[in-house]
């Protein structure tokens, strides 16, 4: 007894040192690095082919921890297109990894006959949740088989999603039970074999998730979420016209495939069971507005990883958003190459990574145009006239690049 109560203080005792230092609500590290296309595992597509499942890792250069929360995050585009590269997800990764969390970008299977829309998009639906589990799998089987290689913490592995990615994990967490599944779901059809879990691979470890964060998707029915079940973080534009805010038919391609609940009506379901969650409402945005606005997607990314850090450090947060601590370089979502340090600045910054001289328009953080300069890659900007506050910078000619800056 008494070994494994000292058993069960170091384990916790490792858990919270894990939160020190800001890991997880900062930037504390200076770099990144992306393992790229590994196979989790292999399903058939809706087509009846036989499809690789492939994964995308980010984590932070030069950290020694080996027992890391993990994110799985997966991509939008209505189960038709997008990947684990897209710029839906992308930043977050970089951004994330940047933090201190270990993040697995996934591809997941895509396409459905618009034959019988309701039972296709809900059968893609289902195999892309299938597929999400399998990558989860894997990585709890690479920690017991493979000597935990990308250095996880297997209790603390958390579902995110954009979009598609954001249907997928509110159906991980919430559709649990055989008997939920709609009745004009076919469980024989290609690829979606294999009940709830599935048959994308890594047999034998558990999907579970501790939490899920949910960026502008839906649920096939609100009834599914009980109470106990996994905490969650939503994110949803009043004006979205992609995927319903609140209970209404979702479209894809301009044509009606089956009524869905988004985030609001979760919202409401987990007020009324008293489900630990956050709700950001985006006030008059249609979809995912993180993906063209930096303010938005620097708002998603706090509430985020505050949402995460106060589940992995078991402390309290208030859902109320957090100017993001960094003492290294600020890096833009579509051009990670793209970087201002040091950040926050004090009496000025320098810009590194741009691809040709440029011309930039400077924002506070009410929106209102501070500052337009000329610069090229190297330059110093000088910041001693502005004062402290959050910044944002709009590149011109480098993809239409932004990056934020702290002047303290």
């Amino acid at each position: 007894m008494t070994r494994f109560l000292l058993l069960f203080c170091l384990i916790a005792q490792i858990g919270f040192a894990q939160c020190d230092n800001g890991r997880y609500q900062s930037f504390i590290f200076s770099d990144y690095e992306v393992i790229s296309n590994i196979v989790y595992g292999n399903n058939q597509t809706y087509l009846g082919v036989s499809q690789d499942l492939t994964l995308d890792i980010y984590r932070p250069v030069g950290d020694v921890s080996t027992t890391r929360a993990l994110i799985m995050m997966a991509h939008g585009g209505s189960f038709l297109t997008g990947s684990k590269t897209g710029p839906d997800v992308v930043g977050f990764c970089v951004s994330m990894a940047k933090m201190g969390y270990v993040v697995a970008s996934i591809n997941y299977r895509l396409g459905f006959p618009i034959t019988n829309m309701q039972a296709g998009a809900t059968a893609a639906v289902m195999r892309g949740t299938q597929d999400m589990k399998a990558a989860i799998r894997y990585f709890r089987k690479d920690v017991a088989e493979n000597n935990n290689q990308y250095g996880i913490d297997p209790n603390e592995i958390y579902a995110a999603g954009v979009s598609a990615g954001g249907f997928i994990a509110l159906h991980l967490a919430y559709l649990d039970q055989e008997s939920e599944l709609p009745s004009f779901l076919d469980m024989n059809a290609a690829g979606v074999q294999g009940g709830l879990d599935g048959q994308s691979g890594n047999p034998g470890y558990s999907s579970d998730v501790k939490a899920i964060v949910n960026i502008c998707g839906a649920i096939g029915d609100t009834a599914w979420i009980q109470p106990g079940d996994e905490p969650a973080c939503h994110f949803h534009g009043t004006n979205d016209n992609t995927v319903p805010y609140g209970s209404a038919m979702l479209s894809v391609l301009g044509i009606p495939v089956t009524d869905v609940d988004g985030s609001y009506s979760i919202n409401e379901k987990m007020n009324q069971i008293g489900l630990e969650h956050c709700f950001e409402i985006h006030e008059g945005q249609d979809h995912v507005p993180s993906l063209a606005s930096p303010a938005y997607a620097d708002t998603t990314l706090s509430m985020m990883t505050q949402f995460l850090a106060s589940q992995i450090c078991n402390t309290t947060y208030d859902c109320e958003y957090q100017t993001i601590a960094t003492n290294v370089t600020s890096i833009d979502h579509q051009n990670p190459e793209l970087s201002i340090y040091p950040n926050p600045a004090e009496n000025g910054f320098y810009l590194s990574g741009l691809m040709q001289n440029d011309e930039i328009s400077i924002y506070n953080s009410t929106g209102i145009l501070v500052d337009m300069l000329k610069v090229k890659n190297g330059d110093w900007i000088e910041t001693t006239r502005w004062p402290a506050g959050l910044y944002f910078l709009n590149f011109k000619k480098n993809n239409s690049s932004s990056l934020k800056v702290i002047k303290q």
